[in-house]
């Protein structure tokens, strides 16, 4: 018998190629055909290695998923940013590789991002995503959010509605 081994850590600079990887192909997944095409590539090649290996090492803080220490997944964490929602953290990003959805490592990374929040004195959790992304709301709405705010991001010449989720402590 195998024993598979599953493991939220904080992101080491080494990491960076893998998470780079994650990255690329995680947006690619959930946001082909919504974001345009050229804004999206933009998007991607702006977040090569070196610029996760300087996430790694702060402000937000950077958690991977490891599964039989291979790097699935990644959040970044931190201070809310919309000074009109009273929460205190944030989850900017979490991402999984496409094969690695589905199967309970989004909740279980979306619970660790929780945890090390409120091991940080931070009272209540918002979350962003793109309204379209009917993977990412299904997602929260399930893990417990309550959309309770609306704001536009733009795309090259495209204005996409992102929803606010909230979790209170």
């Amino acid at each position: 018998m195998t024993t598979l081994s599953i493991d939220v850590r904080r992101a080491d600079p080494r990491d960076a190629r893998a998470i780079a990887d994650v990255h690329r192909t995680a947006w690619i997944s959930a946001y082909a055909g919504m974001i345009p095409h050229r804004a999206l590539v933009q998007m991607i090649e702006r977040r090569r290695e070196d610029w996760w290996r300087r996430a790694a090492r702060g402000p937000s803080t950077l958690l991977v998923v490891e599964v039989a220490d291979k790097i699935a997944g990644y959040a970044t964490i931190g201070l809310n940013r919309v000074r009109e929602l009273k929460q205190e953290g944030e989850i900017y990003e979490l991402y999984l590789l496409p094969e690695y959805q589905g199967i309970g490592l989004g909740s279980y990374l979306f619970r660790e991002c929780r945890a090390v929040l409120s091991g940080l004195g931070m009272q209540g959790l918002v979350v962003w995503c793109l309204e379209e992304n009917d993977n990412a709301v299904t997602f929260y709405r399930a893990m417990g959010g309550m959309d309770v705010a609306e704001g536009m991001e733009r795309f090259g010449e495209k204005s996409i509605k992102k929803l606010g989720f909230v979790w209170r402590s």
